[in-house]
């Protein structure tokens, strides 16, 4: 074993260290204000700050307005918050829910529910806990420990996915006397944890945090009642089926009971998209519907479906897709990089998508134009020609669908706005939740290698840009949808990690995209695998693994 091990910083440096140097105690090696490093990168993987150098690597720091720095701060936030909830009310079960604007929703199962005044209490005791500055630690337990640990502290379902995952050690974090499981790194001290809010809600409360990389403040609270409700709905349903976390899930896959499961949560979408259907059809004055999401969120084959349900109820849908009306390449605008920039409302032609609905809506004919993705240019064909009779109906699918600007010649009451959220409800466990965007993330790894050849690195390293352009154009407009369908399925995980794992796995770790593809591993890692013949033909999945009944 060497005494020593070579470490090369950013700037190229490169240092002996001790053998077992804790990373922490060489980040003024930075040069950057230690509390503005929360993490490291080893080897381009993310670690908390006490990692111990064992072999030659490439060091970095993650900093605090870094993407990684931003989700480490926000967990971090969550162990805060458990750690206080637990001090001040120990028969209380603190339950994390979804995301809601810069926040995440939380209930708290207890003997009374708790109202304004002890939610402020919690907020109170928080920022005391701040103030001491005091520290976070991790170590690794054995798998007794770890049991005796969750079940003391209540923790149902993390104690229920023990039965299913069962390593000989377990990484625990510790506060104030106060321990539990997270998966990812926190920061290694309260003081940095200083910009937070909780706020009642509903019949729990949130806690919000700063947005992106703005760490000075909390964002004014932005209310999303129709995603609220969505999630609510599809909360209450799970707890009645008793299936609300990962464990829930694994547990029915190992007693082979899965199946009817799959054919509940599916028949659910379908009466989704039914409702929506009479939705449309109770308007009457609708002429058309225009489909908007985030990527990976199934626009597609929702299209598809509902098309299908206004088929049965007499009408002809004829669709048109967004990308039909991108300008050429000289009319392009481009971004900060000099790119194209083909997510702004810019890029598509606005006059011409307007003047063509008028028409069509007019009894007129139109030639619908097409776009040439390899020369960058609009093109008309004869062939392309299409009219609007009085039973046939427009369904328009692109993430501009929500948004006024995009049809400001169309009258409301013809429009029909629909947005789309891949919203599972299950947990990891009652303090781990499972982010949208990670459940998006992976529907695209899977389906850009499977229909664009493209892998995991290649995908991981666009979706910046990608949730970028959602942030921009789509998520602002949520509210003006006249109705959200959640396109999760909650046993899709389980298959789409099948085809995930080994384009994961492909990653190395020169590039820099590996700590992401860890991560995801580490995520998908949770979940029993179920076999992809058990996904039905017409199946939202079937988009991304291919298979599906319907073509695209």
């Amino acid at each position: 074993m060497s005494a020593s091990v070579k470490i090369t910083m950013p700037n190229g440096t490169v240092k002996g260290v001790p053998y077992g140097t804790a990373a922490v105690d060489i980040i003024k090696e930075f040069g950057i204000p230690e509390e503005r490093i929360f993490a490291i990168k080893l080897n381009n993987k993310i670690y908390s700050l006490e990692k111990h150098f064992k072999y030659n690597a490439k060091i970095e720091p993650v900093l605090a307005d870094s993407k990684d720095g931003i989700f480490i701060y926000r967990r971090s936030l969550c162990f805060l918050l458990a750690a206080v909830c637990h001090k001040k009310f120990p028969k209380a079960r603190l339950l994390v829910g979804h995301s809601l604007g810069s926040g995440y929703y939380y209930t708290v199962e207890s003997d009374e529910p708790l109202n304004e005044t002890d939610v402020k209490t919690l907020e109170h005791e928080m920022f005391e806990l701040v103030k001491q500055n005091l520290p976070i630690s991790s170590c690794y337990v054995s798998y007794e420990e770890a049991l005796e640990l969750v079940e003391r502290s209540g923790l149902k379902e993390a104690r229920k996915q023990l039965n299913f995952r069962c390593p000989p050690r377990i990484r625990i974090n510790t506060l104030d006397g106060f321990s539990d499981l997270y998966f990812g790194p926190l920061v290694t001290r309260t003081g940095v944890l200083s910009v937070f809010e909780l706020k009642k809600y509903r019949d729990g409360f949130l806690l919000r945090f700063p947005k992106g990389s703005d760490s000075t403040k909390v964002p004014a609270f932005v209310d999303q009642p129709k995603l609220f409700e969505i999630y609510k709905k599809y909360k209450t349903w799970g707890q009645r089926l008793g299936v609300t976390s990962v464990a829930s899930l694994n547990e029915l896959i190992v007693n082979r009971k899965v199946n009817d499961f799959i054919d509940i949560t599916e028949t659910l979408q379908e009466k989704c998209i039914s409702e929506i259907a009479d939705q449309i059809a109770a308007r009457k004055t609708v002429r058309v519907v225009l489909i908007a999401g985030p990527s990976s969120s199934g626009k597609t084959t929702t299209s598809k479906k509902l098309a299908l349900e206004l088929q049965a109820m007499g009408y002809i849908p004829k669709v048109i897709s967004l990308d039909c009306y991108y300008v050429d390449h000289s009319r392009t605008p481009r971004d900060a990089d000099g790119n194209f920039d083909f997510e702004c409302l810019e890029a598509l032609d606005i006059e011409l998508l307007n003047k063509n609905l008028v028409d069509l809506f007019a009894g007129k004919e139109i030639i619908v134009p097409t776009y040439n993705f390899h020369d960058g240019t609009q093109e008309f064909d004869e062939k392309n020609r299409m009219s609007l009779k009085e039973n046939e109906i427009l369904i328009m699918e692109g993430i501009h669908g929500l948004n006024d600007k995009l049809t400001p010649k169309i009258p409301a009451e013809l429009k029909f706005k629909i947005y789309l959220s891949a919203l599972t409800q299950l947990n990891l466990d009652d303090h781990n939740r499972i982010p949208t965007s990670d459940n998006r993330l992976v529907r695209r790894i899977v389906r850009d290698y499977q229909f664009r050849g493209k892998g995991a690195a290649g995908t991981i390293a666009m979706w910046p840009s990608v949730r970028r352009g959602e942030e921009m154009y789509i998520f602002p407009f949520q509210n003006n949808a006249d109705a959200v369908l959640n396109t999760a399925l909650d046993y899709e995980l389980s298959v789409l990690k099948v085809y995930a794992e080994p384009l994961l796995h492909s990653v190395k770790p020169s590039e820099p995209e590996y700590s992401e593809a860890c991560s995801l591993l580490r995520f998908l890692d949770n979940f029993d695998s179920i076999a992809p013949t058990a996904v039905p033909p017409r199946s939202i999945i079937r988009e991304f693994i291919g298979g599906s009944a319907f073509k695209y």
